[in-house]
């Protein structure tokens, strides 16, 4: 079973964008045509002035004066009946029609409570005015949707906000005295004697404030998110320089990372140390998903006016109902971690203009591929 994703911001607000739409359309121009009566009486015309030239020379036998008569009446009658056809039109035809265009207007102005008056008649018209309203009605439903979602995203983006600040100071607080056991904790261990079975706990204390230190970084780091400081440097020694740190924790899981790069990709703008964050972060979390022994594959390859780097691993794979959640803040499938790894990755991406996507199988392994503007300034 496969899955993908792909994670985007959007830039432009729905809600208030359909009242925009709603509140600057300006009237819709239009081309002028030939007047529809004229169009129609075109055609009829030429029929019946057919009919009267065949009536005419059909008439010949006849005496002078009552030709005259005859063919007056059917001149007289023909001018009827073009008539009548042009009034029947005009009524079943051309009011419906032009009622439609201003409901037309309206609806284009942001008027969602526009109808249309003839949706009730047993014809071809009827049918198009029972469609118009059925497409007014979903146009609402569908505004209204859009206007409550985007107030609920709103509610939310606030009280994510409120919740950052208490989190921001809440890290601070605990980071202070944090460092003071960390350095208590280093003094005890020096005063202990080599075979005191009491080093194995200090040496788990100090993984623990370790752990509790890095936690309490990536929470401030989602708090308050740094602007990246952009560089022109190689992406290839960026990356290099992730793989090589990386190295050193797949080590003992028998884990090979090989990384392979174009040359052809030059120097551009972007911050080596926030998409070296990233990379460490997607490759930590490669080496923990593969329980057994394999490689983990990083490669940069230049695509026209982007840089992209893939990095897909032998694990485990994720789920194709988690694989829309893992970049959300806080989710995470493992017993330990805060699970802002990801959505601080996806956050860095989006700030240097670029995407981050996945692709995953269950049981072969995950690809994640991040794709970077090489030429930020034409990008941006």
């Amino acid at each position: 079973m496969t899955a993908s994703a792909t994670i985007r911001i959007p830039e432009a607000d729905a809600g208030r964008a359909t009242a925009g739409v709603a509140q600057d359309a300006a009237p819709v121009a239009r081309k002028r045509h030939i007047n529809w009566a004229l169009k129609a009486a075109l055609p009829i015309a030429a029929v019946l002035l057919n009919g009267l030239l065949l009536f005419i020379l059909v008439s010949l036998s006849l005496a002078a004066g009552e030709r005259h008569v005859v063919i007056t009446v059917a001149t007289a009658g023909a001018f009827l009946i073009c008539a009548a056809v042009i009034m029947v039109l005009a009524v079943s035809v051309r009011r419906p029609m032009m009622e439609l265009q201003e409901k037309i207007a309206r609806v284009t102005l942001g008027d969602m409570e526009a109808s249309v008056s003839f949706a009730d008649r047993n014809d071809e018209i009827g049918d198009l005015g029972r469609d118009f309203n059925d497409m007014v009605a979903q146009l609402k439903a569908s505004r209204e949707e859009i206007q409550r979602l985007h107030q609920t995203q709103m509610s939310r983006a606030e009280h994510f906000a409120t919740l950052g600040e208490l989190a921001a100071g809440l890290a601070h607080e605990i980071r202070n005295p944090l460092a003071g056991i960390a350095g208590v904790i280093e003094i005890v261990s020096r005063d202990l004697p080599p075979g005191s079975p009491a080093r194995a706990v200090i040496k788990d204390a100090k993984e623990e404030a370790v752990q509790i230190n890095r936690i309490l970084t990536d929470l401030l780091e989602t708090a308050r998110p740094k602007p990246p400081q952009f560089q022109v440097k190689d992406i290839g020694s960026t990356a290099e320089h992730a793989v090589l740190f990386a190295r050193q924790q797949a080590i003992t899981k028998r884990i090979m990372i090989e990384l392979d790069k174009d040359e052809d990709i030059p120097p551009f703008d972007h911050d080596p140390n926030q998409i070296n964050q990233v990379l460490l972060n997607l490759l930590l979390n490669a080496i923990q998903a593969m329980d057994n022994p394999g490689t983990i594959y990083v490669t940069l390859r230049r695509d026209k006016d982007a840089a992209l780097i893939t990095v897909a691993d032998q694990g485990k794979g994720i789920a194709p109902e988690t694989l829309p959640n893992i970049f959300r803040p806080f989710f995470t499938t493992k017993g330990h971690g805060t699970g802002l790894g990801l959505s601080l990755a996806r956050r860095i991406v989006e700030s240097h203009r670029g995407t981050i996507s996945v692709r995953s199988e269950v049981g072969k392994g995950t690809q994640f591929v991040i794709r970077l503007p090489i030429a930020r300034n034409q990008a941006s």
